[in-house]
């Protein structure tokens, strides 16, 4: 099974979209169906694009810090975006092996399917920006020297996550492997589990 193949190519394909106009308020510009699945992992990577521009912005030293508070707030919604995201794509695994009967020693994955895609779509955009790293006119050799051993590394690990999932995938497919879809209960965005927010509701 190659889906891990073809999920980074889509992943690189979203990461080259959003820079074309390099900005995170610009449109995303998704060319798939929306009920397809390619369509779901182009959006993945469109957030994960918006939301590492995001993390860059409220680094700078200058910045309001009325600005960085609702950028704060942009990206804790992102992040639950995000998670978001990733439990639809472990359903959608769930849907295709739901008939699979696990074999009698099978065992389950340390990950799920949907979150090692989602180290793949990060790295997509590593391998974006460090090899922007490595064409800069305004850096010394030393640094794009430094940068383009990095880069190296991150395509060796794309290679290999990128076939540990489609092996993970033929696991589960064929019995060797059983997964679960395990819901990520982040309790400080939930008003009834943050005691600062059902604090504030009680005064």
């Amino acid at each position: 099974m190659d889906f891990a193949h073809k999920a980074y190519g889509i992943f690189a394909q979203a990461t080259d979209a959003y820079h074309i106009d390099d900005h995170v308020d610009a449109p995303e510009r998704n060319p798939y169906a929306p009920s397809s699945i390619e369509h779901t992992l182009f959006a993945k990577n469109h957030i994960d694009a918006v939301q590492w521009h995001l993390e860059d912005i409220i680094r700078d030293p200058l910045i309001d810090p009325v600005e960085a508070l609702a950028l704060k707030r942009r990206i804790d919604a992102s992040n639950q975006h995000r998670t978001d995201m990733v439990e639809q794509l472990d359903s959608y695994f769930r849907d295709i092996y739901a008939d699979v009967v696990p074999e009698a020693d099978a065992t389950i994955n340390t990950e799920s399917p949907a979150w090692a895609l989602d180290r793949l779509s990060i790295l997509a955009l590593k391998i974006f920006h460090m090899k922007a790293e490595t064409l800069r006119t305004d850096a010394d050799e030393a640094h794009r020297a430094r940068c383009a051993a990095k880069l190296a590394v991150l395509q060796e690990q794309q290679a290999d996550l990128t076939a540990a999932i489609d092996t993970l995938l033929d696991d589960i497919a064929t019995g060797r492997k059983y997964m679960k879809v395990y819901r990520q209960m982040k309790m400080y965005n939930d008003a009834d589990t943050n005691p600062v927010l059902y604090g504030a509701k009680k005064q």
